[in-house]
């Protein structure tokens, strides 16, 4: 009797849970997102490789219970910090920034939203544990508190002026472990690295993408014609003072480019080869033409009629994230509108590059990388403030983070490490249940 009662409670929370989780992905990737059935297919098919991948593309379902928690060191919700809103551990890479530096940053700031710091900080640090597992690594705690411990002392730095965010930059000089490593394999690339890697020259000796390439397809007439029809769109947005002069934003030639990441999946996404600084095809310049749709957290968290007003096109809300999240923004960012679809451009570097999974197996490399991306967190929430845009921010978002921390900084690790071991648990049995309602209702019925 004792057993059969478990056994109904037992399936009866499953059974919620996975009506909550099939209700969350019909409604956001199928009535709000609209993807096609395809789309939707390729997408699950990356979410259900391992729970790190169904973490990567699930963060609707991450926001739906984490902007319900009562957390003791939220802060003022009337001064909200712009939060990159899909921090995890694979959003953070190398570059190269205006200035020709190799620097580590974050590198993803299509989720930018305004909201409390601290959803920033819980999906890191769920991230960082599930990236541990993967890589066979327990001592996941430690991990949590190195990243909270280093997000904490760097935002307590700016809050306090000993130094100011806006010339922190994480290079081979300030790195360590598997960063520097990563840079300093940047370091023997040349500029013309993704130029060869993903073009070639044609019959008539011009430049053109390499269409034999994996992830790159023709697009249609109908496609080449509408962005050729729009890029004075995109001209426009660019700010005058790094405009360079029409003829160096001739389009060449135009491709789509798929295999995108778990998140983006279904959103349209092309690669366009312009002429570059000279009459040269070894200077001619790849752009990454993205479409931009409205942020996940918008979903969930407090409505924000001035972020709203201020940005509301998608494509100019994430290249104005990506502005006030690095001091030295790619000269090619923009934004235009192709009928209903809002995208952004950006230059498609020759240095990015993600930390290797080969340097990330043991305690002390992982410990290393997440204290520079602790760093790096509090770098990108304190730099968004009024340095940025005074009409947004008024305030200093790194004076009203430390004000919560100070408080009680134990209790806040402590809060978070404990919470983050519970929702990583509860990230492997959504995992478990994602997994069963693709066999039992998702690929029978699409």
């Amino acid at each position: 009797m004792v057993r059969n009662m478990q056994s109904k409670v037992y399936e009866t929370k499953r059974i919620l849970r996975k009506q909550a989780l099939h209700t969350i992905l019909e409604q956001l990737d199928n009535r709000v997102m609209k993807l096609s059935k395809k789309d939707r297919r390729k997408k699950y098919h990356k979410m259900k490789q391992d729970v790190y991948s169904f973490y990567r593309g699930g963060a609707y379902l991450f926001y739906y219970d984490v902007s319900n928690i009562p957390f003791s060191f939220h802060a003022n919700e009337e001064k909200a910090t712009w939060i990159m809103g899909d921090m995890h551990f694979d959003n953070f890479s190398s570059f190269q920034d205006e200035e020709g530096n190799l620097v580590f940053d974050v590198d993803d700031f299509d989720e930018g939203y305004l909201g409390s710091y601290l959803y920033d900080i819980l999906r890191m640090i769920v991230s960082i544990r599930l990236l541990a597992e993967q890589q066979g690594v327990t001592e996941q705690d430690e991990l949590v508190i190195s990243f909270l411990k280093a997000y904490s002392k760097q935002i307590k730095k700016f809050a306090k002026r000993e130094e100011d965010p806006t010339q922190l930059h994480f290079t081979l000089e300030n790195t360590k472990g598997p960063i520097k490593k990563t840079l300093e394999k940047l370091e023997e690339r040349k500029q013309t690295h993704e130029l060869h890697k993903q073009t070639i020259l044609n019959e008539q000796g011009g430049r053109e993408f390499n269409r034999d390439k994996e992830k790159l397809e023709e697009v249609t007439a109908k496609e080449y014609k509408e962005i050729i029809d729009n890029w004075h769109k995109y001209l426009a947005s660019l700010p005058t003072d790094l405009y360079k002069n029409e003829q160096h934003y001739q389009i060449k030639d135009i491709v789509k480019k798929t295999g995108s990441g778990v998140a983006s999946t279904g959103l349209k996404r092309y690669y366009v080869l312009i002429e570059g600084v000279h009459n040269d095809d070894h200077d001619d310049v790849i752009l990454e033409v993205k479409e931009a749709r409205p942020a996940v957290p918008a979903y969930f968290l407090p409505y924000n009629e001035l972020f709203w007003s201020k940005y509301p096109h998608q494509g100019e809300r994430v290249v104005a994230t990506q502005k006030a999240m690095h001091h030295q923004a790619d000269a090619y960012l923009g934004y235009f509108t192709i009928g209903k679809r809002e995208f952004y451009v950006r230059e498609r570097c020759a240095y990015d590059k993600d930390i290797s999974l080969k340097h990330l197996n043991e305690l002390k490399p992982i410990k290393q990388s997440v204290k520079n991306m602790g760093k790096i967190a509090a770098k990108i929430h304190a730099r968004a403030d009024q340095d940025i845009q005074a009409d947004l921010l008024d305030y200093h978002s790194e004076e009203e983070i430390h004000n919560r921390i100070k408080e009680n900084k134990d209790a806040f690790i402590h809060e978070l490490v404990l919470w983050s071991r519970f929702y990583k648990k509860q990230v492997e049995k959504d995992y478990e249940l994602f997994l069963d309602w693709l066999e039992t209702y998702f690929y029978k019925n699409n």
